[in-house]
């Protein structure tokens, strides 16, 4: 009496569909990092924990010196509220972000979260992760 199985498993996998679908991961990866927007002015922020947020938006930084830019155009501070006015024209939820430096004063960033809150504009407040 014999009760062998007559179907054998066979133990040999084909790793070449995994090879596969690693290289198009990979080069996806590979393509999309690349489009990561980077800052585009050399500033030192604070430090914090969170999340990364990135999307399309306005960028409003502030230097040490107090000096603001609205991107990489530098700006007066009393021209700021008039510039976001007319950039979030027709926007239904405006909203941007703030980049200031480490050092930069206290007076400069709430001057800014001012303008934000009397026009009802969101505001997210750059920081760079802690390492």
């Amino acid at each position: 009496m014999n009760l062998r199985s007559r179907n054998k498993i066979d133990p040999s996998f084909s790793m070449s569909s995994m090879t596969d679908i690693v290289f198009l991961l990979l080069i996806f990866f590979l393509l999309t990092s690349t489009m990561v927007p980077t800052n585009i002015l050399d500033l030192k922020l604070p430090k914090a924990d969170g999340e990364a947020v990135q999307q399309e938006s306005v960028m409003v930084s502030i230097n040490n010196d107090g000096v603001f830019f609205i991107g990489e155009e530098p700006i007066q501070k009393e021209q700021l509220e008039a510039l976001l006015r007319m950039q979030f024209e027709g926007i239904a939820e405006p909203a941007f972000i703030l980049q200031a430096e480490e050092d930069t004063y206290t007076k400069d960033v709430v001057y800014v979260m001012d303008i934000a809150n009397r026009n009802h504009y969101k505001m997210v407040l750059a920081a760079q992760p802690h390492d």
